[in-house]
């Protein structure tokens, strides 16, 4: 499904819920890098960081710096269960992988481990999407 971010209030509709996607920042603050998808801040890649190693539990699956144990390598450009686009990865994240469907064979629990809010989803994905373009 195509998704204009460019609108003032941009969402994903995923499984009958609607998610609103952070918007870009407003012309008073410093402007986002050319590298970062529209509404993703270097503030949510930091967030991702902390939360991938954390509460979200995706080290234990990808690896402390995220090239893969369980569940695959986040750093480079083979994508499993995902396009490897900013939205791809968010919704992901939000459906996670059931058994039967991983590569693994190993569920990837919807919005991790710790039930992550939507921000922090959001945070993760960002995280997530600039791991692999470094």
């Amino acid at each position: 499904m195509a998704t204009d971010l460019t609108a003032s209030n941009p969402s994903v509709l995923l499984l009958g819920a609607t998610l609103t996607l952070p918007t870009a920042t407003n012309s008073q603050d410093a402007p986002l890098p050319d590298s970062l998808p529209p509404g993703v801040t270097p503030e949510m890649v930091v967030r991702g960081q902390a939360v991938f190693d954390g509460v979200g539990g995706c080290a234990n699956c990808h690896g402390p710096q995220a090239g893969g144990l369980i569940g695959p390598s986040l750093t480079d450009a083979e994508w499993w269960h995902a396009a490897g686009s900013y939205l791809t990865i968010l919704q992901q994240i939000l459906v996670g992988v059931s058994a039967d469907r991983s590569r693994s064979g190993y569920e990837m629990a919807p919005r991790g481990e710790g039930n992550l809010s939507d921000a922090d989803v959001q945070a993760v994905a960002a995280y997530v999407w600039a791991l692999s373009r470094r």
